[in-house]
């Protein structure tokens, strides 16, 4: 985080101020497609003017999937009861993701996927199939230092209108931008920009490639966002046009717990690439980490795998995922480039009954002779592997 606006511990606040709803004009907003956008206010505090400026950067911090299977809730009501705080609904989240809190929260702005919809409070709560997910979740992450969540994927609609509609109310009241999905057309149409900082402003285009067979709510096409490669374009122009320095596409599509990229997303990739409007590409859903690539000259991840989840099924890759960060440098033309891209081995403990599930970022535990040290190992292995099927990596590392 740069000095301007540091985050100190757990409990820290994002750089800048969020406002409490997309809606109320917290992004640059397209009055209405193909035509000029209206300007709006944008997350985060004005850049400063000085009179030779160094050029301008900005670090991204992008994650995997929060799956939030029913053993993480139970060992969340562990971590609350071992607080002195007993009951069914008192949960506390923090203690199983803290390992990454220092990476999350030392980014200029940090970014998770939100894979499911949140319950209302006090539940009731569901797992897999069609999740429902404690609203303490998403209290958690933003603690933690996130500032945005993607919100389209295969689950958003387990719950129907009213959980897409609660999940992006809870975001509100905790002060977590989202993009993905939406309660209105205009907030569909609104393209979601951060500022940081350095006063670098940073948008997200994002979709998911379908709901599991669950149909959009009836009228409401807009609610959730597709893979149809011209609307993830027309977005990111849009975006470009409300002032965006650097575009992020988020794709959520692949063959689930396969470590290589299907057609679909090398295809999205190729496409989103060679527009002058998206900066980078990256994705979740397959429960696998992928590999990270270059594509048209750009990065592309193409999975991050799992941040947190619990899979009933013995899939090794699930516990597994990776979290990225990137360091955009403002070249003398204006436009921002990738000055250092890396990767961090993560890895989710089993639950058992009084021993409740922990991220753990695999080589800090390592170092630390924390955990199971032959699954660490074995965990950084395939995740490696994994990163490097595809070649083109010239100045990738692993942290």
């Amino acid at each position: 985080m740069t000095s301007s606006s540091p985050r100190t511990g757990l409990a820290a606040v994002a750089a800048g101020v969020l406002c409490a709803s997309a809606v109320a004009g917290c992004a640059q907003r397209p009055a209405t497609p193909g035509m000029a956008p209206s300007v709006a206010p944008t997350v985060g505090p004005s850049p400063s003017a000085t009179a030779n400026p160094a050029p301008r950067q900005a670090t991204v911090v992008m994650t995997g999937d929060l799956l939030w299977h029913n053993t993480l809730w139970f060992g969340a009501r562990d971590d609350a009861a071992r607080a002195g705080r007993s009951g069914s609904d008192e949960m506390d989240f923090l203690p199983t993701l803290a390992a990454v809190e220092p990476l999350v929260a030392s980014a200029d702005l940090a970014i998770c996927h939100n894979e499911v919809p949140i319950a209302p409070a006090g539940g009731p709560y569901h797992g897999y199939p069609a999740f429902s997910a404690p609203p303490q979740t998403l209290t958690a992450v933003r603690q933690l230092g996130y500032d945005l969540c993607t919100t389209a994927s295969n689950h958003s609609l387990d719950r129907g209108a009213d959980g897409l509609r609660r999940t992006l109310d809870r975001m509100d009241a905790t002060q977590l931008l989202h993009v993905g999905t939406a309660r209105s057309q205009r907030e569909a149409e609104t393209p979601v920009i951060f500022t940081t900082p350095d006063g670098v402003r940073i948008a997200v285009v994002t979709g998911a490639y379908g709901t599991n067979g669950i149909p959009l709510p009836q009228g409401q096409p807009w609610a959730w966002s597709g893979l149809d490669p011209e609307q993830l374009l027309e977005r990111a122009r849009a975006s470009r046009a409300a002032g965006a320095d650097i575009v992020l596409a988020a794709i959520h599509a692949g063959d689930e717990y396969q470590p290589r990229p299907n057609d679909q997303q090398t295809r999205l990739a190729t496409i989103l690439t060679a527009s002058p409007d998206v900066d980078l590409v990256y994705g979740h859903h397959a429960h696998a980490v992928q590999p990270i690539t270059r594509v048209n000259g750009k990065w592309v991840a193409y999975g991050l795998g799992n941040l947190v989840a619990q899979h009933r099924s013995k899939v090794p890759r699930g516990q597994e995922g990776i979290a990225t960060r990137f360091t955009f440098v403002e070249s003398p033309d204006g436009r921002f480039r990738v000055q250092s891209a890396e990767y961090f081995p993560t890895f989710t403990t089993p639950y058992a009954a009084g021993r409740p599930a922990r991220l753990l970022l695999v080589n800090d535990a390592l170092a630390r002779g924390e955990g199971d040290a032959e699954r660490l190992q074995a965990a950084r292995q395939r995740t490696t592997e994994a990163v490097n099927l595809l070649g083109a990596q010239a100045g990738l590392h692993q942290g």
